[in-house]
């Protein structure tokens, strides 16, 4: 269902009934779910986006200083793109019922995210150590507050995770626990592509004039 029928939709009306019936007793709160976790992302992505455009605009000026190329973030790009591969196949695991590759995905996804917040964290504080180094460019405010926030949504998404690997690690419904494992899927496969756009963004590098171009600025 999509987010416009779920909002438009009137239980109070006999066909709605009819049409809700069809679902099974708990279908109406693992709709509420979904429907939550879309307006949810459709949120963050705003917030996102706004601040990319800023970002981009901000580049525009003669003042504008790329931050320096920091190798150690392409590592924490497999890492996250790991974790990612790693929920979907936890999804599909799932759905044909390998529970046992099942859990070791989900605790390998969980695993991988830690993996790229910790890499996240040694590359703000390699940041901090470079002669480039002053808070006050543009470009350095803009990349701790971009990646804050995107680490921030990461810890959010491994919450839910730390929650469901206990349910999963002994005798257990699957179909109580596939929407969660879907829900993750979905998250991490959304941060991944902010993070994907925010990495092209954040290092252009040598390529600043293509990439205004390209964003319509110049």
């Amino acid at each position: 269902m999509s987010i416009l029928k779920s909002l438009i939709a009137k239980p109070w009306v006999a066909e709605q009934v009819v049409l809700d019936n069809r679902y099974p007793g708990d279908a109406s709160e693992r709709l509420v779910k979904r429907l939550a976790l879309k307006v949810f992302l459709a949120v963050v992505a705003v917030l996102f986006i706004l601040l990319i455009v800023a970002y981009a605009g901000r580049m525009g000026y003669s003042d504008w200083r790329p931050v320096p190329q920091l190798s150690l973030l392409w590592v924490n790009t497999v890492a996250l793109l790991l974790a990612s591969l790693a929920f979907e196949l936890t999804r599909y695991a799932l759905a044909h019922h390998r529970l046992q590759t099942m859990r070791v995905s989900l605790l390998a996804g969980g695993a991988l995210t830690m993996v790229f917040l910790f890499g996240q964290m040694l590359a703000w504080r390699q940041l901090t150590t470079m002669s480039y180094f002053d808070i006050t460019i543009p470009a350095i405010g803009f990349f701790y507050i971009l990646t804050g926030l995107h680490a921030l949504h990461m810890v959010g998404g491994l919450f839910v995770w730390g929650i469901t690997v206990p349910k999963v690690w002994n005798n257990f419904d699957p179909i109580k626990v596939k929407q969660t494992v879907d829900l993750c899927a979905t998250y991490w496969n959304f941060l991944l592509l902010v993070w994907v756009v925010m990495f092209g963004l954040l290092f252009s590098g040598d390529n600043l004039d293509a990439l205004l171009q390209l964003c319509g600025i110049k």
